[in-house]
């Protein structure tokens, strides 16, 4: 498809509707971690985006939401796709960015780089859609904290190499830092700042 044709299409056919029901869906994964949910609406972002993500951008982003996107995204018809459905302006700078979209197999050096709020504010902080291979067939990871029942168990596939790293020291920034949803094609998992993530033995 010509890339300024594909840049115009793919977004919601209802975006009143359609938004909410993803709103929904993404506000329930973060506050049940662990749980993976299916996006309902048939949208079609430019690749390497999947629709998950693309529908949270569809969402979530507007005029007032600086997003960030990897080299590639940016790069890619994604970023005419985000500017024409939402009229979301693009930042290089991280700390600018309310949110960051990361596609499958990119690498985010630390989620320091970007907004963490402040003490007063924390929900000044940026939201990190990351895209992996898929939600279920990965190396097991526990989950504690709030929303979670004693343990959840959650396997990733494709989690950046220093994602426990990065995670725990997130975490420790508590209640500032980021919040991430991993997605991997039309599903997504919440993983909010406050909980606790751990790797299981199997």
């Amino acid at each position: 498809m010509n890339p300024k044709i594909e840049a115009l299409t793919g977004g919601f056919a209802e975006p009143v509707h359609q938004a909410q029901s993803v709103f929904r869906m993404m506000m329930d994964c973060l506050a049940r971690p662990g749980t993976i949910q299916s996006i309902l609406p048939e949208i079609e972002p430019p690749a390497p985006m999947g629709a998950a993500a693309g529908a949270i951008a569809l969402t979530l982003c507007d005029h007032d939401t600086p997003v960030w996107l990897t080299p590639t995204l940016a790069k890619s018809t994604v970023a005419d796709w985000i500017g024409f459905h939402t009229g979301a302006p693009l930042t290089r700078e991280k700390s600018e960015a309310r949110f960051a979209f990361a596609e499958a197999g990119s690498v985010i050096s630390s989620f320091g780089c970007f907004a963490a709020g402040t003490q007063e504010y924390p929900d000044r902080s940026t939201t990190i859609i990351l895209e992996v291979a898929n939600l279920d067939r990965g190396a097991p990871l526990l989950l504690t904290g709030p929303g979670i029942r004693d343990t959840a168990s959650i396997a990733p596939q494709g989690l950046p190499e220093m994602f426990l790293r990065q995670w725990s020291d997130n975490r420790a920034l508590f209640p500032r830092g980021v919040d991430v949803i991993l997605t991997a094609g039309r599903h997504m998992l919440g993983l909010p700042r406050t909980c606790k993530i751990t790797s299981r033995e199997v």
